[in-house]
């Protein structure tokens, strides 16, 4: 040793503090304890090292889920139980996850496979499903008027009002709001025309449209009535221009399909109404008495004496077969009788002259029951025994 240099200090006793502060080995960094090596594992190693972070992530059994899935949504039983049965022992033999799953699963199908078998030895099944099978019709039928076709029959959910958006098509033989009779167009506006434009238009032509959809006139219900579906502004502008027509209630719904036209009735009857109907149109246009307006009378007497004359002429270019033909000839004599009577009422000099012809030319028109008894048609008048033509 170098004399001038000063004497190192007296090594320290064991166990007591090592330079610059480090402690002395303890049991956790001892060399070959789980926490000495790095995270990579020990230097040089191959791998990660042991330890939970170091093992490959453990996967859940997919037929296990398969079978909790067809166990919880009743859907194919037998298919949840053997997706089950498969699963448990590929859980075992592969150390995967998802043993519940498969247990939940097994239990819940066979439950589900037991419940189908009683259901169907005791018919509850076929019962369940009709019902849900009738809800799922009838949710299906539930759209929009305007989606509506000529010859349904429906209840209308907001009973009639003006702008509808729902209804439910029904069978016409249950109890129903309406039946649709037809639909058309409107045209000649490049813009909105406005409601009480399309309303007119709509109660003349959709009076038409009923006609010929409902010709036998008499077997119409005493409440039902003329209606119609309109488009709104807001639905005209992305370009729906159809009226939809109906004979529709706001009381009692009615059963029974309204249709009689040509596709339901014999051509003598067709014939037959299209005579005859076009008189009980123009007498139902009678003007509002309270009005006293003469010209407008006359005018509307004009209307129902061409209609009676029409009438004539047409049902004699036919030749009616068998019993038919006598109450036919019948009913002509008396339309003959009639056209006399409100040929008066049209000549009338004045409102006087008008008034006292009056009664007599309505009393004048002719019953049509036994004509309609021998043509097969309805004989009383939805009004009540009133059986004018």
């Amino acid at each position: 040793m170098d004399p001038t240099q000063p004497a190192p200090p007296p090594p320290p006793p064991p166990g007591g503090p090592q330079p610059q502060g480090w402690p002395a080995p303890g049991p956790y960094t001892s060399p070959g304890m789980p926490y000495a090596a790095g995270p990579y594992g020990p230097p040089g190693g191959p791998g990660p090292g042991p330890g939970p972070y170091g093992q490959p992530p453990r996967t859940t059994n997919g037929l296990a889920v398969g079978s909790l899935v067809s166990g919880i949504v009743c859907c194919l039983p037998p298919l949840g139980l053997i997706l089950g049965l498969v699963a448990l022992p590929q859980i075992r033999k592969r150390g995967q996850a998802g043993k519940g799953f498969a247990i939940a699963g097994i239990a819940l199908s066979a439950l589900s496979c037991l419940l189908l078998v009683l259901g169907l030895v005791t018919g509850g099944f076929s019962s369940a499903w009709g019902g849900f099978k009738e809800g799922f019709d009838e949710a299906s039928r539930s759209k929009s008027p305007f989606s509506l076709r000529t010859g349904q029959c429906f209840t209308d959910h907001g009973k009639r009002k003006d702008y509808t958006t729902e209804v439910t098509v029904v069978d016409c033989a249950r109890p129903h709001d309406g039946e649709v009779t037809g639909d058309f167009e409107v045209a000649g506006f490049d813009a909105w025309p406005g409601e009480d434009a399309i309303d007119a238009i709509a109660e003349q032509r959709c009076e038409a449209v009923n006609l010929a959809y409902a010709m036998d006139t008499w077997a119409i219900p005493q409440d039902v009535w003329l209606f119609y579906y309109l488009p709104s502004d807001r639905s005209w502008k992305v370009g729906d221009r159809t009226v939809t027509c109906a004979l529709a209630t706001e009381k009692k719904p009615f059963s029974g399909s309204l249709r009689s036209d040509a596709t339901t009735l014999s051509g003598d009857q067709t014939y037959f109404l299209t005579s005859v109907n076009p008189i009980e149109t123009a007498v139902h246009r009678e003007p509002d008495p309270e009005e006293e307006d003469f010209e407008a009378d006359r005018a509307w007497a004009g209307r129902v004496l061409t209609a009676i004359e029409v009438a004539h002429t047409g049902l004699g270019r036919r030749s009616w077969p068998g019993a038919s033909a006598e109450p036919v000839a019948a009913f002509r004599k008396d339309l003959a009788e009639a056209s006399k009577r409100w040929r008066e009422l049209v000549t009338a000099a004045d409102a006087d002259a008008y008034g006292e012809a009056y009664d007599a030319a309505y009393d004048a028109l002719p019953d049509s029951t036994g004509a309609r008894a021998a043509l097969g048609l309805t004989v009383t008048p939805p009004g009540g025994p009133d059986t004018s033509a």
